[in-house]
């Protein structure tokens, strides 16, 4: 019996979805979780991966159209009953209707994440859907890392940990396993049977969509929609107001060229800039809550913890994954989490919670080569870093005596934009300058 491939609910808000792109045409061969169609959400844009194995018998849905949640967009038959395939339809029209657009109250950032939602039994009775696994409830809980590592007999001294307090999390195992070529095999009994491992697929990034003839009218994608959507929503609801300062970055400079070889070596991941800004900020933000809150009509949110949003520019547009409660992780935490939000969101690997909840937003259009840039607020936050990228200029310095000389330093131009309904000029001054003072004299260790 064919098994209906649906489209997926990627949210508790999300009840429609575009597909993009079919990866597969119909009588290609599919395995089970191989990715099969990507789609576009007003969340994320996600690959889609394959409910079953089998022949990919039809597509009922073609690419560009907008079809609700569970409806049927095409089938897989199993191997030796798939007929003939039935070509992808030229101009599908959507299996069911488009759902009006909606405009769903945005969710407090301090709201309990509910995880991934699955899509509802009832539309797809008796048929194999695809599931999204939920959070695990634990991720984060000593238990569920004593039992990883007991299946994988690692002694537990040798992982570093990233939480609060040097606490060992489930992603500070699992780097470990993958970058020490630890046992990939559960620990069994003497005389047990070694089960197959499964071969992981490689990584790989999606291709850059063509570029357009001079002349040729292209639709905007849905991506694009969403961000000039919002933009100009952020423009119309905060009072925007910039303010740059220039920090010499030279220690951090010199730290992380002496420390990258033996950090990767050591823990699997690329020492990078942006962990050191990321907790900057993270300092500063707790000295100064306010740059850390949000306007709720005539009400100001304090939010407990620091949702960090850091955007990554992609070939098709820009998103802003969060790393969430930023503040409880230490330097290798940041580290890992950047790494990860960010690898995930150019493979189209990241779950519609992993972009919601912000309360403080970072972008570097520096990796561009940009001197300084004047970021839009990403809502419903109240504030906005930008990082300006690192050059090395003659500036005049000043020793313990009071005596002037030139010497080259690294500089970085670091630009704030804040809601003036929330933030004074002065608070956000002195939050731009305690930004400064930590990455000056920086003192914390990198491992």
């Amino acid at each position: 019996m064919p098994t209906d491939i649906v489209m997926p609910q990627m949210g508790e808000s999300i009840f429609e979805g575009t597909i993009t792109k079919w990866l597969k045409k119909p009588g290609d061969k599919v395995q089970r979780d191989e990715p099969l169609f990507e789609i576009s959400t007003d969340k994320v844009d996600a690959e889609i991966p394959a409910p079953a194995s089998g022949v990919l018998q039809d597509i009922k849905v073609a690419e560009g159209n907008t079809v609700q949640v569970n409806t049927v967009v095409g089938t897989i038959a199993a191997d030796g009953e798939a007929a003939v395939a039935t070509p992808a339809p030229a101009k599908a029209a959507p299996a069911s209707q488009p759902a009006p657009a909606s405009q769903p109250a945005p969710a407090s950032p301090d709201r309990k994440e509910a995880g991934s939602a699955t899509p509802q039994a009832s539309a797809v009775a008796q048929k194999e859907v695809i599931q999204f696994p939920q959070e695990e409830d634990h991720a984060r809980s000593s238990p569920l890392v004593r039992k990883i590592a007991r299946e994988h007999n690692v002694d537990l001294s040798q992982v570093a940990g990233s939480g609060l307090g040097g606490r060992i999390t489930k992603q500070d195992i699992m780097s470990f396993l993958e970058s020490s070529q630890a046992p990939s095999t559960p620990a069994r009994s003497a005389g047990a049977t070694a089960p197959a491992v499964a071969t992981p697929a490689p990584k790989t990034s999606p291709a850059p969509a063509p570029a357009p003839f001079p002349g040729e009218l292209v639709p905007l994608t849905q991506m694009r929609k969403i961000i000039a959507q919002r933009m100009i929503e952020s423009r119309r609801t905060s009072a925007h107001v910039h303010c740059m300062f220039e920090v010499d970055l030279s220690r951090i400079v010199n730290l992380r060229n002496k420390m990258k070889s033996s950090f990767e070596q050591r823990h699997g991941a690329r020492l990078t800039f942006m962990p050191f800004f990321v907790r900057a900020a993270i300092i500063a933000l707790q000295q100064f809550p306010i740059v850390n809150a949000s306007l709720e009509a005539e009400n100001i949110r304090y939010h407990r913890h620091v949702n960090m949003g850091i955007a990554v520019a992609l070939d098709w547009g820009l998103i802003v994954p969060v790393l969430k409660n930023a503040d409880e992780l230490n330097f290798l935490g940041l580290q890992r989490g950047i790494t990860d939000l960010g690898e995930r969101a150019r493979s189209k690997k990241l779950k519609p919670e992993e972009v919601e909840g912000s309360t403080f937003t970072i972008t570097n259009p520096g990796q561009f080569g940009a001197v300084f840039g004047l970021p839009i607020i990403n809502q419903p936050n109240s504030a906005i870093m930008g990082v300006g990228g690192i050059t090395k200029a003659p500036v005049v310095v000043t020793d313990s005596d009071g005596n002037d000389s030139i010497a080259i330093r690294s500089l970085v131009h670091l630009t704030l934009g804040y809601d003036h309904r929330l933030i004074d000029g002065a608070v956000a001054d002195q939050f731009m300058a305690l930004v400064k003072k930590t990455l000056e004299n920086w003192s914390e260790e990198v491992g």
